[in-house]
């Protein structure tokens, strides 16, 4: 992607990414080249910690390795340039790979040379061109910081866990935090005691009528009604067989259910999650490629969203004009409210940023649909869906509340119709479980006083529940409400403790693994602040500070650094060995009989004989999934990547290289009789051929 013009003395503008080149070349035309740096040039070098502690924690930055041609190729047009224009992502990680980039090439970084914009359109890049600025060094230290605060828990915690748990460890300063949660939540499980309880509904029906509803019991004798067993419940219902049941209340009220404000990072991961079934990783990857622009038909490569790594709601006035008329041609004038609505963001939030939105509004999901693979189509969807609704009039709804007296007890019935449909039209915010929203039945007409007919009790057992184990979105949003990370950071916290073994993924659930255990509990007795929730949310407030220009970075750093760098020594000197308990299996060693027990590698778990190293049996661990290799007929086995996303191959691998993402399935193919493969989530469940050759889909 390079524009050649023929003047010698173009300006040069400098991205991170080919495909954000392909897209502002297409804007800008003659007299500018773009190049992408391809990410990041210099960071803390790998092999050693790279911070002068003494001197003031200075890092010392290098060029990353490979990357020697991308940096030449750039030096290169550097030298040509009559100008050049940084125009890396609008926040603290891209201004420090500008910032970079003056250090390597002897740019004068407090000339005007930074040009930022929020979305990759030609109007957002032309209006940046005539607008460059300073680096803005406060985000660069800001950065900075969070660069070096990690490197040093990391490079101090590391080698203490080699030593005292097991070798190859390492602990993050934000990661550990989400383990801890993760932690915190599996023991709050296996302590819970369950606890019956009993609901008793009454169905009633007006006299003279043929429409019934149910009703609840909630008060007993001028008490909420608490029924611990069915023996309690089967008394009630005796006592009140023969009562009388009279209206004895009647409540009608307008209820308004306001829409979500538009996406940030955050609720954007959530969402895709429940609704598409994506992980954080994978939302992120999507999202930024409809950030830096796809090929749309005739208008060629266009950014259709704008920043995706953003902790604000704000929308920019153009935009909610746009949306407003949009909604006007297409929902009609009652759906669009008197004032543009504004949606209060958190006090932490980068106000300079926006929400994550279409660029364009009437880019529908629908027209865009043909140029989008199937999953970059879904997430831009549920973007552009949630900020149209956004922008519409509540939803309202009629609630009538029905309170019926029976002896000395008080049942209750509500009800609710829709009398107002608004931004419901487009889009409703789907709940975390437990949280659903009850569609409330509808009422009879009824009067107070009136006498109903008892027609039946339902009474029902329950239990309390434990709360749930986190899912990605639930666990995002932990992070988010308690402070931790930011919106660049969740996807990654998120990788690093699946791979380094801390937790698994259970049926789409985290579950701590003993090590995990092992290591908070570590963490917890001798590095309270690391593991502390509000610890770590203060210490990203003091990172906001240092990016607001009111902190001094290498303050933060040394009031951590000293501490923390004294409990370590003191850690190294008394912690004792910590072993890690081995999951025993029920499978025998076949060399020496003992039973095998599972081990951890580099590639994930597998079985080993706990005789070593006498006895050096090893075997992988393989679930079978019940369906045969259409290549071999040998049973296909479930695998691992090295980051731990889960396949599906032939178990004679590596005589046999049959593979698939898609999960099997019992189903068979009607043209070949394959098996048939699940992709998808929700209503967009296909079942494919695991034949590609034999094309069969199954909508």
């Amino acid at each position: 992607g390079y524009s050649r013009g023929s003047n010698m003395a173009d300006s040069l503008i400098i991205v991170e990414s080919p495909a954000k080149v392909k897209t502002i070349s297409k804007f800008l035309g003659r007299g500018y080249t773009v190049k992408a740096t391809m990410g990041h040039i210099r960071d803390l070098p790998k092999s050693k910690m790279g911070i002068d502690i003494e001197n003031g924690f200075q890092p010392n930055y290098i060029p990353i390795r490979g990357r020697g041609k991308v940096i030449s190729e750039l030096r290169e047009s550097i030298r040509k340039a009559g100008k050049v224009l940084l125009a890396t992502d609008p926040d603290r990680e891209g201004e420090a790979i500008s910032w970079h980039l003056t250090q390597l090439f002897e740019i004068d970084g407090s000339k005007p040379c930074r040009i930022e914009f929020n979305e990759i359109t030609k109007r957002a890049v032309t209006a940046a061109l005539s607008n460059p600025r300073a680096i803005n060094m406060d985000l660069v230290y800001a950065q900075q910081a969070r660069r070096i605060l990690d490197r040093l828990v990391g490079y101090k915690l590391s080698p203490l866990l080699w030593k005292k748990v097991r070798k190859g460890l390492s602990a993050g300063r934000v990661q550990s935090v989400a383990v801890r949660l993760i932690c915190d939540r599996e023991r709050e499980i296996q302590g819970f005691v369950r606890e019956e309880y009993w609901t008793i509904d009454a169905e009633l029906a007006p006299e003279d009528k043929d429409t019934r509803f149910r009703a609840r019991l909630i008060e007993v004798a001028g008490q909420k009604a608490a029924i611990p067993t069915g023996d309690d419940a089967g008394h009630i219902v005796e006592r009140l067989r023969d009562a009388e049941f009279t209206v004895k209340d009647i409540k009608k009220r307008e209820r308004r259910r306001h829409p979500a404000p538009p996406f940030t990072t955050s609720t954007m991961q959530q969402d895709a999650s429940r609704r598409l079934g994506f992980g954080a990783r994978k939302t992120m990857a999507l999202a930024q490629q409809l950030y830096e622009g796809l090929e749309i038909g005739g208008e060629g490569s266009v950014g259709l969203v704008t920043y995706i790594r953003t902790d604000s709601v704000r929308v920019a006035q153009e935009a909610q004009s746009e949306a407003r008329q949009f909604i006007m041609e297409h929902f009609g004038a009652e759906h669009v409210p008197e004032v543009p609505p504004h949606y209060r963001a958190k006090a932490t939030a980068q106000e300079a940023h926006e929400a994550i939105r279409p660029t364009s509004v009437y880019r529908t999901p629908e027209m865009v649909k043909p140029y989008l693979t199937r999953d970059q189509y879904g997430l831009y969807r549920i973007i552009w869906e949630r900020f149209v609704a956004s922008q519409m009039k509540p939803a309202v709804f009629d609630v009538t509340t029905v309170d019926v007296e029976a002896g000395d007890c008080l049942f209750r019935a509500t009800g609710s119709q829709m009398k107002f449909p608004g931004f419901s039209v487009v889009y409703l915010e789907q709940e975390d479980e437990g949280q659903e929203e009850q569609a409330g039945q509808a009422l009879p007409e009824l009067s107070v006083n009136e006498r109903l007919v008892l027609l039946e009790f339902y009474p029902e057992q329950h239990f309390t529940e434990p709360p749930p184990r986190y899912t990605e979105a639930t666990l995002v949003k932990a992070l988010e409400e308690k402070g931790i990370g930011r919106p660049s950071t969740y996807a990654p916290i998120i990788d690093t403790i699946i791979r380094r073994n801390y937790v698994e993924l259970e049926d789409k659930r985290f579950r701590p693994t003993d090590l995990g255990f092992v290591v908070v509990d570590l963490l917890k007795e001798w590095f309270p602040n690391i593991v502390d929730v509000e610890f770590t949310a203060r210490m990203e407030e003091d990172l906001d500070r240092i990016a607001e220009g009111n902190l001094n970075w290498v303050e933060v750093v040394s009031n951590f650094y000293a501490p923390f760098d004294k409990v370590v020594e003191d850690a190294l000197e008394k912690v004792g060995h910590v072993t890690v308990p081995d999951e025993v299996s029920e499978e025998k060693c076949p060399e020496c009989g003992r039973n095998l027990v599972v081990k951890y590698g580099r590639f994930g778990k597998f079985l080993a004989c706990p005789g070593f190293p006498e006895c050096r049996y090893t075997k992988p661990i393989v679930r079978e999934v019940g369906v045969k290799c259409p290549i071999c007929q040998a049973p296909v086995v479930e695998r691992k990547t090295k980051k731990g996303r889960k396949f599906y191959g032939c178990s004679r691998y590596p005589e046999c290289e049959f593979t698939t993402w898609g999960t099997p399935t019992e189903k068979t193919c009607p043209k070949c009789g394959a098996f048939l493969i699940k992709k998808g989530k929700g209503r967009n469940v296909t079942y494919q051929c695991v034949r590609e050759s034999c094309g069969f889909v199954q909508e």
